[in-house]
């Protein structure tokens, strides 16, 4: 019997501004980098990562790649990649 998937994204379960803003924070919290990495892209593939890189500039593959989990982004992009998506980042 087979089983079909599909691409996993908690952002799709996440309703209110707040619920995605709490997630994108305990992401960042997250000893690992990479998890906030993730989580970003997670929030750049709700919003459509082709209207995401036409905003940055940026390749869609490539954008891709940086926040797969295996990407290492210069922090650039990832700041490209959070203006485009309207979110602010801030140090408390």
């Amino acid at each position: 019997m087979e089983t079909n998937t599909s691409p996993y994204n908690p952002l799709d379960y996440l309703e209110t501004e707040e619920e995605i803003n709490e997630y994108l924070n305990d992401a960042f919290m997250d000893d690992d980098p990479q998890v906030f990495l993730i989580a970003l892209g997670h929030l750049a593939k709700k919003h459509g990562m082709q209207e995401v890189a036409k905003k940055t500039g940026l390749n869609r593959e490539s954008l891709y790649k940086s926040f797969s989990g295996s990407g290492n982004p210069q922090f650039i992009t990832v700041k490209k990649v959070i203006k485009a998506l309207g979110c602010k980042l801030g140090v408390v």
